[in-house]
């Protein structure tokens, strides 16, 4: 919660853990617990939990409600955190923001409603209804039209900045860089856009970007938050050197929808149980195996490599 008062402090790379479950299906707060542990030691900036990676719409909301409160158990105020708490019924986004705010997360990610395909104004009254309703608490738009067949504008991203204290930044996923520049052009620099698009989180730094909620945090941790500090602290040629390299494992994580190919490759690491996905998804077929084990085998340094050097420095 102490990141509450200032949601600036909200940058780099925020992880967007999955949500493991047992081989029957139940949520595995165990695995959760570990994955939390392992993010933190390898050196993320914060800790995002029921996005898209986290399979929100496969479970309950008592389900995502007793997750967040296992990552709040595990964070405490290292690093902030910032769950997803939209859904495309405006009484659970509403149910699921509540029990963030009372938790102590110290933002909320409230994506577009998906599949109503709402217009500009009518996105613009249910951010607003959400910014009233949880006036201290950071509230930030997530836009990913892929996944939801809506984009919220610039301008309504502006007009919901101008109006609303609380509404402090947007994540963005979509793959028209063009729009990051133009959210950023309309509301100013000092609204916090953090990139979900793998390949688009250092270019958006270029920009004025908070950073980036980037799913390949799952696999490569350090090398993620490492592309951070570097660009930060202006070696600039070392964070293009990870963000190339990062290109295999990028490209592993949508062998199948995310996050179908990263659960099996942490379940194979032993870092959760099992790689269940719930329906509608399926774990991974034995064609798309052969390809996300050739590009494990040309991308997979980093998934140990920073990590294990931050902790091996930690032990010494």
């Amino acid at each position: 919660m102490k990141f509450r008062s200032d949601p600036s402090a909200i940058r780099g790379s925020i992880a967007p853990v999955v949500t493991p479950f047992t081989d029957d299906g139940a949520v595995d707060h165990d695995s959760l617990r570990s994955l939390i542990r392992f993010q933190l030691e390898s050196g993320s900036h914060g800790i995002s939990l029921g996005g898209s990676t986290g399979e929100p719409s496969a479970q309950t909301v008592a389900e995502r409600i007793a997750a967040m409160r296992t990552a709040v158990e595990e964070i405490g105020d290292r690093v902030p955190f910032l769950p997803g708490t939209g859904s495309h019924k405006l009484n659970e986004t509403l149910e699921l923001t509540a029990a963030a705010q009372d938790l102590g997360a110290d933002a909320a990610l409230v994506i577009t409603p998906y599949y109503a395909r709402p217009t500009q104004e009518a996105l613009y009254q249910w951010y607003a209804t959400v910014a009233r309703e949880f006036p201290d608490l950071p509230i930030v738009a997530y836009n990913v039209p892929s996944r939801t067949a809506v984009d919220i504008a610039p301008e309504t991203v502006k007009r919901l900045f101008t109006d609303f204290d609380n509404f402090v930044g947007v994540k963005e996923t979509t793959k028209d860089f063009e729009h990051f520049s133009r959210v950023l052009h309309a509301c100013g620099r000092s609204l916090l856009v953090w990139s979900g698009i793998e390949l688009l989180c250092l270019p958006l730094l270029a920009l004025g970007g908070a950073g980036f909620v980037s799913a390949v945090a799952n696999l490569a941790p350090g090398a993620v938050a490492r592309m951070y500090e570097l660009w930060e602290a202006g070696d600039f040629e070392g964070a293009r050197d990870l963000h190339y390299r990062l290109h295999p494992l990028v490209d592993l994580l949508f062998v199948e929808t995310n996050p179908a190919p990263a659960k099996w490759v942490l379940a194979q690491q032993g870092r959760i149980a099992s790689p269940h996905v719930r329906p509608p998804l399926i774990t991974p077929t034995a064609t798309s195996l052969t390809r996300i084990r050739a590009l494990l085998a040309e991308g997979g340094d980093l998934t140990q490599q920073l990590g294990t050097q931050q902790q091996n420095g930690a032990d010494k």
